[in-house]
């Protein structure tokens, strides 16, 4: 069966060469993307391509990492592939397509002002922003966290919410970078999970359960609580002094496209000088160094990030979700 599904992948790839968008010149035609891009930014992002490139319609459908991958599988496994780019949060997804050759290598795709490693070296896949989570608090929590630890005080018992890493890619590298570090490892989820950890769905629920006060701390992506405190939300983010985890949202073209030729130049716009500040407008840290960073965001370079061994971790992931799910009852 693999086998079959990899020859039919070869040849949709090859018929893509040849669509009624050509294999080469001006992008034109039909594209389809799936993402885990929140729904107002997805749109947003669509909308400045098409003004860019207005011959190419956009299809989009948008969900969870870990509702947007099994959706993919179960098309292959039809053999009626749909998508043809591909945006979600974390590297460890696109590695484990990677290796089972379903991303297009893509050298005509522009990596602009980007650095180089924030991109796969065999441009499978492209990183189009810098995403950390750290801790978001309600402003009426009983106090500021400057640690992880911190979410362990007597007093932060029962508030702490964090988005389901069998939801969130973003949560689940969040939970294995804590993992492999020295000072904090199991032995702080374990402690983490008995003082009421709970997990949430998506980042937009925990955001809720924070904004609202039903909980008084959240493990969240960056740029929602410092967006919604800008509007007024009574929220804060905190850049643990410990350091935070990150994903770069990567995108990639499947090895199934049909318009590879517009699927390459919707990357290669995200990573453009105008892509990037979009990026920055939406309230995400540009991967791009040259672009300014998003309004309530600290200077980049006080933010400290914590290492990840990611073949580690894509070798773990199924074992260490298992486990994470263990400790909370999932």
């Amino acid at each position: 069966m693999r086998a079959f599904l990899l020859g039919m992948i070869g040849l949709l790839a090859v018929a893509g060469q040849t669509a009624a968008q050509g294999g080469a010149g001006a992008p034109s035609g039909n594209l389809v993307l799936y993402t885990s891009q929140l729904e107002p930014d997805a749109a947003q992002t669509v909308a400045a391509f098409r003004q860019r490139y207005p011959a190419v319609t956009v299809e989009w459908l948008r969900g969870g990492t870990n509702q947007i991958m099994p959706r993919i599988r179960a098309e292959i496994a039809a053999g009626q592939p749909r998508a043809d780019v591909l945006l979600l949060a974390d590297s460890l997804t696109f590695e484990g397509l990677k290796a089972e050759k379903l991303l297009r290598p893509s050298p005509e795709v522009d990596i602009a002002g980007t650095p180089a490693e924030r991109h796969d070296p065999d441009r499978t896949y492209f990183g189009t922003k810098l995403l950390t989570t750290g801790i978001v608090m309600n402003t009426r929590a009983p106090f500021t966290p400057r640690l992880w630890s911190d979410l362990l005080d007597p007093r932060a018992r029962n508030q702490v919410a964090m988005p389901s890493p069998t939801v969130s890619g973003a949560a689940a590298i969040h939970v294995q970078t804590l993992a492999q570090n020295a000072s904090l490892g199991w032995n702080y989820w374990t402690r983490l999970a008995s003082a009421g950890l709970q997990p949430r769905g998506g980042n937009g629920a925990v955001m809720q359960a924070v904004a609202t006060g039903e909980r008084a701390y959240g493990i969240v992506v960056d740029y929602l609580p410092i967006r919604e405190a800008a509007k007024g939300s009574p929220v804060r983010f905190i850049f643990p002094q410990d350091g935070v985890s990150a994903i770069t949202e990567p995108a990639a073209v499947l090895a199934f496209s049909r318009n590879p030729t517009a699927a390459t130049a919707f990357i290669s716009f995200l990573l453009s000088k105008e892509g990037q500040e979009l990026a920055s407008r939406q309230g995400f840290l540009p991967a791009d160094p040259t672009v300014a960073p998003p309004a309530g965001f600290p200077d980049p370079k006080t933010i400290k990030v914590m290492p990840l061994d990611a073949a580690q971790a894509a070798a773990n992931g199924e074992a260490d979700l298992r486990r994470f799910g263990a400790l909370i009852g999932q």
